[in-house]
């Protein structure tokens, strides 16, 4: 009997371990990249809601947990080979049931959702952190909603009409290319961890003390981002 017992124990204290997202890596989805290059790397990557990295015009990685999904908050790990100067690319989305940029529609908790993103990328064979999310992004957003944050309070909201009006520009042609002028992409902010408030798979990732969280400047309205930055050999 006390054996049983003890056994219950050690199950129910492994499973919260597991369910708590610190340290365990339960939350870090890992993959590798088709690209090709002369070097390889790893990029580590937390987002809320979602993102998607590339390569140039190549995919990297995308967030493993659709957008579509509620509180989908999970961290990335890549490995992919690319030759310096690498020109990345991605596309952050946060989670909105519509275009009204509202979550829980109809609930008690409607609300505004809030976004944040955080990467780093070491160099495998000299274990260097060579590329870090920060200010020197260029950002720019494309869907912006609600235009008016009272939305947020209205008991039947309707994406489009009054309070609920949003912006939804499409994506620029070309943008992913290496002479795109991206220097009107003034959005990019930096924003403290307490802001952001990030949750599961984050804690999994050590962070370089120079990676930082990023978004537009509006954490709670600004809901789909484009993003450029190009590393140099360090």
């Amino acid at each position: 009997m006390k054996k049983t017992l003890m056994f219950m124990m050690l199950i129910a204290v492994v499973a919260t371990a597991c369910s708590s997202g610190g340290g365990t890596g339960a939350d870090v989805n890992e993959t590798t990249a088709s690209t090709s290059g002369g070097n390889e790397f790893v990029m580590e990557a937390w987002a809320d809601n979602w993102f998607a990295a590339y390569l140039g015009e190549e995919l990297i990685v995308e967030d493993s947990v659709s957008i579509t999904t509620e509180r989908s908050f999970n961290s990335e790990r890549v490995t992919f080979s690319a030759d310096y100067p690498m020109h990345l690319n991605f596309i952050l989305k946060d989670y909105k049931e519509n275009d009204s940029g509202l979550e829980y529609i109809g609930a008690n908790n409607q609300q505004m959702g809030d976004g944040g993103f955080i990467m780093q990328i070491t160099d495998t064979a000299s274990n260097e952190v060579v590329a870090v999310s920060n200010g020197d992004f260029a950002c720019t957003v494309l869907h912006n909603a609600p235009l008016d944050k009272s939305c947020e309070s209205e008991s039947d909201p309707v994406a489009g009409e009054g309070a609920c009006a949003f912006e939804d520009l499409p994506e620029p042609d070309g943008w992913k290319a290496v002479d795109f002028d991206d220097s009107n992409w003034t959005a990019t902010t930096v924003h403290a961890a307490a802001d952001v408030d990030p949750k599961l798979g984050y804690d999994d990732i050590t962070w370089n003390s120079e990676a930082a969280l990023i978004w537009g400047p509006d954490l709670e309205t600004n809901n789909t981002l484009l993003c450029r930055v190009t590393v140099d050999a360090p």
